[in-house]
């Protein structure tokens, strides 16, 4: 699944293409993805300018004065820039045409989503799917003591409390494990038993992980390429994701798979005590 700086690097790309220009139309290929497509959104965007571009967690988010395209990339989403002639291929459900391109939402999986936001309905913040995430982690607010003080009462797992995106929104199952382990956390340790001292090396580890994410393009998911439709590759830097069996990067210890929450996580049970 792309995760938040999957979506971020995919704002990134639009951004130049999208702001400030005009939309020419919207064009639907199915019903809907986890959730039916607006009815009126060609009429609703025809013709309006794209004001900014945003993100919260793992929503992009494209700002007109009169409100907010909210997607989703769901499991398996991308989108791509492409010239207004490229023919849609099969899991291409999604265009909005802006100028002589096309913005183009491709999700085979098709538990993406495409929704508007009215201006009228209030603050984009205040949408369903928005209001109760966390702080996000390369925001000011995100500090060691915010995690110490949110998580006095929380006795899951730590990893699962991550994963839960209330505290703290983005932080999915590859960058979770990764943080933990820069961290030297066992991501089984109940969250309200790590002292504010050991908060403060998450912290920081996380927002080391997600910003070198960010400018190494992400990380080549099964499903996941860029806007320009070019690989990242933080993949490449993985000292605990996906790396069962191998040796810890630092220890020489095997790095253990175990499952949490449905979820796969990857740690070293000699450097994550």
């Amino acid at each position: 699944m792309p995760e938040l700086p999957e979506v971020e690097v995919t704002r990134r790309g639009v951004a130049p293409h999208l702001e400030g220009q005009i939309v020419g139309g919207v064009e639907f290929r199915h019903t809907g993805l986890r959730w039916p497509f607006p009815l009126e959104l060609s009429q609703t965007l025809a013709g309006r300018t794209v004001r900014s571009t945003g993100r919260r967690g793992k929503y992009l988010l494209i700002h007109f004065d009169h409100g907010t395209l909210i997607i989703h990339l769901g499991m398996s989403g991308h989108i791509r820039i492409l010239p207004q002639d490229v023919p849609p291929k099969k899991h291409d459900h999604f265009d909005m045409h802006v100028g002589s391109q096309v913005l183009r939402l491709s999700d085979p999986r098709r538990f993406g989503a495409v929704l508007w936001h009215a201006a009228e309905e209030g603050d984009i913040e205040n949408h369903l799917l928005l209001r109760t995430l966390g702080v996000e982690p390369l925001e000011d607010k995100f500090t060691a003591k915010w995690l110490h003080q949110q998580t006095r009462g929380r006795t899951a797992a730590i990893k699962q409390v991550l994963l839960a995106g209330d505290i703290v929104v983005g932080v999915g199952n590859i960058y979770a494990s990764e943080s933990l382990f820069q961290a030297r956390i066992n991501p089984k340790t109940p969250a309200h038993r790590i002292s504010l001292a050991r908060y403060e090396r998450l912290a920081q580890a996380i927002r080391e992980i997600l910003a070198a994410a960010i400018e190494q393009g992400g990380s080549t998911l099964k499903d996941f390429m860029s806007v320009n439709g070019q690989s990242g590759y933080f993949q490449q830097s993985y000292f605990a994701y996906a790396r069962t069996g191998e040796p810890c990067r630092i220890c020489n210890t095997p790095i253990k798979q175990i499952v949490q929450g449905q979820r796969s996580t990857f740690y070293c049970p000699n450097c994550q005590k």
